[in-house]
């Protein structure tokens, strides 16, 4: 098992994870375990651990959570985030939207969300100007970027 230092770290490197989810992109939860899960995570031994690393990451001002790829919880680290805002065009308003899980008194989660491009810091907002869409797909790959992507005339 490692640490929430250790995953966040491991969000850096991927610079793109699913948290839990099947999908084309890395799961936060197996990079975690170091093994494969069936059925869900909950179920799986060292679930409190992995619950720990989740809140962890949650407060983390590093990680973005959002439903990046295929609609699903996706966790984007910083470094990326600039090629983000560039690549907006090729993604819908939902899929870029800030996820925030907040823990209700009862216990129940509740996702509160910031749409786009709300939650982006203006030092962010400027990296992305200096970047060209092409290489703004680039560095966010294949597991994040449609091959037809919109097309739009949005610039932040």
């Amino acid at each position: 098992m490692i640490s929430a230092e250790k995953a966040i770290a491991l969000v850096r490197e991927h610079g793109i994870v699913l948290a839990y989810a099947n999908g084309r992109a890395p799961r936060l939860t197996e990079l975690i375990t170091g093994e494969p899960i069936r059925g869900s995570w909950w179920a799986h031994p060292q679930s409190r651990q992995i619950y720990a690393i989740f809140e962890a990451i949650g407060r983390s001002a590093d990680i973005l959570t959002c439903r990046l790829v295929d609609g699903k919880l996706t966790l984007v680290h910083r470094r990326l985030w600039p090629a983000l805002v560039r690549a907006a065009d090729c993604f819908s308003a939902g899929q870029l939207s800030q996820v925030r899980q907040v823990h209700t008194p009862s216990g129940r989660h509740v996702n509160h969300e910031v749409a786009f491009p709300k939650w982006v810091p203006r030092e962010v907002l400027e990296q992305a100007r200096r970047l060209s869409e092409a290489q703004a797909r680039s560095a966010l790959g294949p597991s994040a970027v449609p091959a037809a992507g919109k097309r739009g005339r949005r610039r932040y």
